[in-house]
């Protein structure tokens, strides 16, 4: 029952990126979902929201490559955190 529940939840959570209108779109809200998962707080969390902003702004001002890649920049961030030097 519990591979049951699980299965149905994954396939769930699928859909609902398979009816993205673009690869912008899709990774705005791959961001979104991002958020809801990071640990990060204070000052990187506000970076990370700045930068989907900006994602976004780009996006919408056309220039879809470099909006892609800060989104897709922006969500690595959320996962992994500052860069450790």
């Amino acid at each position: 029952m519990k591979k049951i529940l699980l299965l149905s939840l994954l396939c769930m959570n699928s859909l609902a990126f398979a009816h993205c209108a673009g690869a912008v779109p899709c990774e705005i809200k791959y961001v979104d979902l991002a958020f809801t998962k990071t640990k990060l707080t204070g000052d990187d969390l506000e970076k990370a929201k700045a930068m989907r902003a900006q994602g976004e702004k780009l996006f919408k001002e056309g220039n879809e490559d470099d909006a892609l890649k800060l989104l897709q920049e922006a969500k690595k961030f959320l996962q992994e955190g500052p860069a450790k030097n």
